[in-house]
Parts: C-alpha cells; structure tokens; sequence
C-alpha cells in the first residue's frame, strides 16, 4: 500500500492547519463520512500530514485541525523518508484480537501529557485511501494502537477518556496546564 500523498517529512514553522485542544468543544463532535474522495480531501490529507510532522506526532485526526470529516493520516516511522504516510479515509475496525496490552500514548491536542492505555494489541480496519479505493488492512503493536487512538477522535472520544490511574490523570493534566473536567471517562470494554 503506497501513499500517493507524498510531502516532506519536516518541521514546518508554519503549519497549514491549527490543532486545537483538550478543552476544546470541537474535539469532541463526530466526524462526518467522506462522500466523495476528490482532490479537497487529498489536500486536507496533505495539509494533515504536514501539520502531523510539523508537530513531530505519528498520527493525526481531522476533528483535532477542526475538520469534521473521517480522515486520519499516520506514519509511525516519520524519521524514514522513504516509508510512506498512511491515509485512511471513513476507517472502521471490523475485528479486534484477543489480547490486550497496556502502553503509554500521547496525543498532540494534549501536548506533553503521556499516560498508560490499555487496547487491544491486534485490530482489523478497513477504510478508502486517498485515491477512494477500499482497503483492508491488519495491524498490530504500535499502528494499531495509533489507529484505534486516531478513530477514537472521529467519534469524539480522547485516550484520556480511557485512562484508568485516574491519581496519574489528574497529576499530569493538571501539571500541563489542562481541565480534569475536559476527561469524559467511557465504558470499559
């Protein structure tokens, strides 16, 4: 699977699109599906990509640039120009492992908050590329975490809502300047 979207994995001094944050009522509305793959979605990708880079994150959902659209771009390897950004457009995860692992996230609407989430280790998703070709991709370790945190963004949904030490949530939310009372804690699964 190659990404026809091809920008320069570099800091940008000023990114095409402004991230919003934790706090912010815009993270938390449902992306809309894309209708039509055309050139706007391709560019929106790009200035995602760009944005993502410039903010030296490896995953990126257009609800955190203020866009509602169910786009996601990720590349968990961005220090190797040679291996291509990943662009999913209207994913959906048709299957999940059985295991569950436990691993530190971040987020670039949260920036400098890292805590422990626990998801599971294998997913299924399929979704339209940027060309608005349907794909089925398995992934696993840290892409499919990257993936399920980036979906997570299309419905709304934040890994500190799923954070369970809720001592270290509060400690380090409030140590970075952020609202507990932006955390919308969810159902377990």
């Amino acid at each position: 699977m190659t990404a026809t979207i091809a920008v320069e994995k570099k800091k940008l001094d000023k990114p095409p699109l402004e991230l919003h944050y934790l706090g912010d009522r815009v993270l938390r509305q449902p992306a809309k599906r894309v209708a039509k793959v055309d050139d706007s979605i391709r560019q929106i990708a790009r200035e995602m990509l760009q944005t993502m880079y410039s903010s030296q994150g490896i995953g990126l959902a257009a609800p955190q640039v203020g866009i509602h659209k169910q786009i996601i771009v990720i590349d968990c390897e961005p220090d190797k120009p040679e291996n291509p950004p990943l662009v999913l457009i209207n994913p959906q995860i048709t299957g999940y492992g059985r295991e569950l692992c436990k691993a530190e996230e971040g987020c670039l609407s949260i920036p400098n908050v890292y805590l422990d989430v626990i998801r599971p280790h294998t997913i299924e998703v399929s979704f339209k590329d940027e060309q608005g070709r349907p794909r089925k991709l398995k992934a696993d370790g840290l892409l499919a975490r990257v993936i399920q945190h980036e979906m997570d963004h299309l419905n709304g949904v934040m890994f500190v809502d799923r954070v369970e030490n809720e001592l270290a949530l509060t400690t380090e939310l409030k140590k970075h300047g952020f609202a507990v009372g932006a955390v919308k804690p969810i159902d377990k699964v």
